[in-house]
């Protein structure tokens, strides 16, 4: 099953020779479905993995699972860590472990993420203090950290 469409573009050139350009536009990335109770279920279009959100505790959910926030949140030690294994495996750089403690801490007025606070661990890399340094870089400059950019304060607490 194909996730894109192509698109092909007639374009000429200066003779008024046809020339033509394709290009793959993306699909819907997911379905969000409102439950009821302040609850979705989010449906991966590629897969058709299912995650269900409620609304935080703090904010009239039930709390019972990932709230929206959370997953920011978590997203953003999750795309750092496949940049970081990315990276790893184009140069040949062992990466076996890699873990990350997520907290999320919310402000108001308003309602927002203000900081997320990562607790990473890469002990057992073996790797020496430049390449632990280069693999971090690459993996604090994943998308979700360029997107995010400076509207939310990011610390990180990092070993390895």
């Amino acid at each position: 099953m194909s996730y894109f469409c192509s698109v092909i573009r007639l374009y000429f050139d200066k003779y008024g020779t046809k020339l033509q350009h394709y290009s793959l536009l993306p699909m819907t990335t997911s379905t969000v479905e409102y439950l009821g109770g302040l609850r979705t279920s989010c449906t991966h279009t590629q897969s058709q993995t299912t995650i269900i959100t409620d609304a935080p505790l703090d904010n009239n959910g039930k709390g019972e699972v990932f709230s929206p926030t959370d997953l920011l949140a978590t997203a953003y030690a999750s795309c750092m860590i496949t940049i970081m294994g990315i990276y790893c495996e184009n140069n040949s750089i062992n990466f076996t472990h890699g873990t990350s403690n997520v907290t999320k801490i919310m402000e108001s007025n308003p309602r927002r993420i203000g900081k997320i606070i990562l607790k990473m661990d890469f002990t057992g890399n073996n790797w020496d203090e430049e390449t632990a340094e280069r693999v971090i870089r690459v993996g604090k400059a994943c998308p979700v950290a360029q997107t995010l950019g400076d509207n939310v304060e990011i610390e990180f607490n990092i070993t390895y």
